[in-house]
């Protein structure tokens, strides 16, 4: 008769101790962080990355800075709104300013704006870039958990066979190929978050390229009152610099 060995999850449970069940609990939950964050991030990536074109051609023919700003909010680019947002408080808050006798009389109003488009950029990328530290960290050690409970695993197989005094081959056979389960789930867990931290980091630094093109429209925007791009908000008939909510000119900022 054909020995039974129950090489199957639930006997490698139940034949498990404290350690290997503690390492088979953090694996599965490394899984559930991981895969919350690639799916999360990765739907506002996709999202937003599709949306970056038809929003920015919708902020360029808005009629005022307000409803510029408003448009890139309605099509889910606000990372872009993020940015623009700051140029027209950076250009406003230098306009009111400006010769008061403060430090900021010592500036520009180019370099002000240029100031709060850095300032933008750096807490875009923050947000763009959340989330990624742990699937990298998840691919990096998720292989060496699961290895150590393989080593633990079979340590314990080992020595429950060394107390019997059973070494047969049906005997080592199951305990130790329940053992290498645990190097299977870290290898499980650790390549979707490779793959989806390859993924994502080359897709945010793609829109962290068009962010950094764009802040460069917005500075010569706010700055001169014509953008780079080409695509100039319709201002009426005449092609008047444009204006913000008080219905001054934003050239005037600098």
């Amino acid at each position: 008769m054909q020995p039974e060995t129950h090489m199957n999850l639930a006997g490698f449970w139940a034949a498990g101790d404290f350690v290997s069940h503690a390492v088979a609990v953090l694996l599965v939950v490394l899984s559930i962080g991981s895969w919350t964050v690639i799916l999360a991030k990765g739907w506002r990536v996709w999202n937003l990355r599709r949306a970056t074109t038809p929003a920015l051609a919708a902020f360029w023919q808005a009629r005022s800075v307000p409803n510029a700003i408003a448009e890139l909010e309605a099509g889910n680019a606000r990372a872009f709104a993020l940015l623009a947002r700051r140029a027209e408080q950076a250009a406003n808050h230098y306009q009111r300013h400006h010769g008061s006798g403060s430090l900021a009389a010592s500036l520009s109003g180019a370099e002000f704006i240029t100031q709060a488009l850095r300032s933008g950029l750096t807490q875009t990328s923050a947000r763009l870039e959340n989330g990624l530290t742990l699937l990298a960290s998840v691919g990096s050690t998720a292989p060496f958990i699961g290895l150590f409970g393989t080593v633990w695993g079979i340590y314990h197989a080992l020595a429950m066979i060394g107390a019997t005094g059973q070494a047969s081959l049906d005997k080592v056979a199951g305990p130790v190929g329940e053992a290498l389960i645990m190097t299977a789930a870290g290898l499980f867990v650790a390549i979707p978050a490779v793959l989806a931290y390859n993924a994502l980091t080359r897709a945010v630094r793609v829109i962290e390229a068009d962010l950094d093109a764009f802040a460069h429209d917005l500075h010569a925007f706010f700055t001169t009152g014509k953008p780079l791009s080409g695509g100039e908000p319709h201002t009426g008939t005449s092609h008047a610099a444009p204006v913000n909510a008080a219905g001054r000119p934003l050239a005037e900022a600098a």
